[in-house]
């Protein structure tokens, strides 16, 4: 529901996503734990079609790159030679007060513990201590090494596990730059103020991609990534005016970085990063070629020599996942009912079709309406329906965004022929039940763009 102002509130996105099954607070009967969400089945179908579309974008469209998945563990030392046991650290401030802790860079976004008008310090009860860094990094033991019990970390990103793997995929890939390596994969992150939903939280699944180029090609292919990447929103219906691109001021860029730009989405929250695109320069494969020792470079035929800049398109599949709640989220009236309705592109939606047996209890439409759906499973997502009266079971479908439904009705058993009902425009047609499986693969492979544009 949007509030009175016509934007959409996240405590909606929250309720929404709780009361359809798409997100659950974890370990909720044991009271949860800060900032981290189980994903029910509506969820985790959402989040594999945004994880299927990006990896058809950046992977299998392509005939300049690869996928990789490297693991969540790696040797210590490669948090070393990258800068993050040293650097990866937030400035931390505790109130003795009211027990909390907030990054003493982002107090004006704080509220105090003790009166939430206020900002941290703002009030004659805060007793603040000095800032300290904190590193983000989770700890762990691997026992396997000598001592039995040696230091390491989970995976801040992914960037770095793509980074040591340069030279394997350059050799056994034959690759040669321009080239990129893709990942999606878990990272960990341990937030100091995690929150508004599944924006921050110290566990997400990144989608992550380094472009090699030489040096003198790093601008021009980090000024095409970032064209790409902000279409490729665009292209899975996000509304242009909900979308820009913020130029990273010069105090705001990585030691490392010449250029980096965020794609920015206007969450309830404000507008904030939903993706950011890097020219890294040739820091990380200088980094790994010093601190171990393997010269990390390409060596053309012709004798040609470079360390290879990095260009890096860096997402979060919880940040994509959020906007699309958002920017579908809308509610109406039609014939006197409230509909809340998520109007999702429909490679995104988690079902593409439901099936509907207009009256349960009847066994010819049950079973027209159970081969519709077994022809259907096998390419799609699909979804059997028999609860409860039609317009309840349509609202429902609404809710979770599919597309269409096909309601096997009287007519059915007279002609062969199915509703279908399109959620956006509630336009309805007759398609000969022979023909749903091709009306649904080319529907599918329209172009889309949002009714709230």
């Amino acid at each position: 529901m949007a509030d009175e102002t016509g934007i959409v509130t996240m405590d909606k996105i929250v309720s929404l996503c709780k009361r359809r099954g798409f997100v659950f607070p974890s370990s909720e009967i044991y009271g949860g734990l800060g900032s981290t969400y189980d994903y029910g089945h509506y969820g985790v179908l959402m989040k594999n079609n945004i994880r299927e579309q990006w990896f058809r974008s950046m992977v299998q469209e392509r005939d300049d790159m690869v996928a990789l998945d490297s693991a969540v563990i790696l040797n210590p030392k490669v948090w070393e030679a990258s800068g993050h046991v040293a650097g990866f650290t937030d400035p931390l401030i505790d109130c003795r007060t009211c027990k909390l802790r907030f990054r003493a860079d982002k107090l004006e976004d704080a509220h105090c513990g003790k009166r939430p008008s206020k900002r941290p310090g703002e009030d004659a009860q805060c007793d603040l201590t000095e800032a300290r860094q904190f590193n983000l990094m989770f700890e762990t033991h691997v026992g396997a090494l000598e001592d039995g019990s040696a230091k390491a970390y989970l995976r801040p990103e992914t960037a770095q596990g793509i980074f040591i793997n340069f030279k394997n995929v350059m050799q056994l890939a034959r690759r040669k730059p321009p080239f990129g390596i893709a990942q999606t994969g878990k990272s960990f992150r341990n937030e100091i103020t995690p929150g508004n939903f599944l924006f921050r939280v110290r566990e997400f699944e990144q989608m992550e991609m380094e472009y090699f180029v030489s040096p003198d090609e790093a601008q021009q292919w980090w000024e095409y990534w970032l064209e790409q990447r902000f279409q490729w929103y665009l292209d899975l219906g996000l509304r242009r005016d909900m979308l820009r691109i913020r130029a990273h001021e010069a105090d705001e860029l990585s030691h490392y970085s010449s250029n980096t730009s965020d794609i920015e989405y206007l969450y309830p929250i404000g507008w904030q990063e939903l993706e950011g695109v890097a020219n890294r320069g040739d820091f990380d494969l200088t980094q790994h070629t010093e601190h171990s020792g393997t010269k990390l470079e390409w060596v053309g035929q012709d004798g040609e020599r470079y360390t290879p800049y990095v260009v890096e398109p860096a997402v979060s599949i919880e940040r994509i996942f959020v906007a699309m709640l958002v920017d579908g989220y809308d509610e109406e009236i039609v014939a006197d009912r409230d509909r809340t309705v998520l109007r999702l592109h429909p490679q995104i939606a988690p079902i593409k079709a439901a099936i509907l047996p207009l009256i349960a209890k009847n066994d010819e439409m049950v079973s027209k309406a159970r081969a519709l759906q077994n022809e259907l499973r096998h390419r799609h997502m699909v979804e059997y329906d028999d609860g409860g009266q039609i317009g309840r079971r349509y609202r429902r479908q609404d809710e979770i965004g599919t597309p269409w439904a096909f309601t096997i009705d009287d007519q059915t058993l007279e002609d062969d022929t199915v509703t279908v009902r399109e959620r956006d425009s509630l336009a309805q047609e007759r398609l000969p039940l022979s023909g749903v499986r091709e009306w649904l693969e080319d529907a599918l492979e329209q172009p889309w763009s949002s009714p709230k544009q």
